[in-house]
């Protein structure tokens, strides 16, 4: 039996109860940013649209809705850090994306720990079991196919620094399941998880 699609473009609305759109890219890592101002004023955020781009410089990014206090930071100083997501942290995560003014500090706020890091000046999360240092290497403000501006602005940085706990290494290999990371899902307030069970292998051909 053929597949009953529905269609619609976004541009017209999409009809539904939620725009299905971040469902559909999903789940999504969480870009859980930590910076601070030329002041050395601390900032720590979670944006749901970051990804890793590039292995050789390895590079990461996050786009903002809106030229937020991250991205002022980060074209201040030119550094950001990268912290791991987790189940643990899941509290904290969310209470660290409370809309407060920019002189509040989100690491007292969610009630975690600033750590030094080795590379850059900007401290990363003490909590998480990963963490990356990053220098900035870009940034943009994203336009649509009408070259019209968006209130978004994508961030890339180069990772200069990695932090990760050693028991998440079996025999040399990271072990992405065992750090139980949160992943942004479609709905208003849904999240997934990564469990063992859903692992499975595939190589490529040749």
């Amino acid at each position: 039996m053929a597949a009953d699609f529905y269609f619609y473009e976004p541009a017209q609305g999409h009809g539904l109860p939620h725009d299905p759109f971040n469902a559909m890219v999903a789940p999504r890592p969480i870009g859980w940013i930590s910076s601070q101002d030329a002041a050395g004023g601390l900032n720590l955020a979670p944006y749901s649209f970051f990804n890793a781009f590039n292995y050789r410089p390895p590079i990461v990014g996050f786009a903002s809705i809106g030229f937020k206090d991250s991205v002022r930071n980060i074209l201040e100083t030119g550094e950001f850090g990268w912290n791991l997501a987790t189940r643990s942290l899941a509290d904290a995560m969310n209470a660290s994306c409370a809309h407060v003014a920019p002189e509040v500090d989100e690491f007292e706020l969610a009630g975690l720990t600033p750590a030094p890091s080795h590379v850059i000046s900007v401290p990363r999360v003490a909590e998480t079991p990963v963490s990356f240092e990053c220098r900035l290497t870009q940034h943009l403000q994203l336009q649509g196919a009408d070259g019209r501006k968006a209130d978004t602005w994508m961030v890339f940085g180069e990772v200069v620094g990695v932090h990760v706990d050693r028991a998440l290494l079996r025999d040399g290999i990271y072990d992405t399941a065992a750090a139980e990371p949160i992943l942004r899902a479609g709905g208003p307030a849904d999240y997934f998880t990564v469990a063992p069970e859903q692992l499975f292998r595939m190589h490529r051909p040749g």
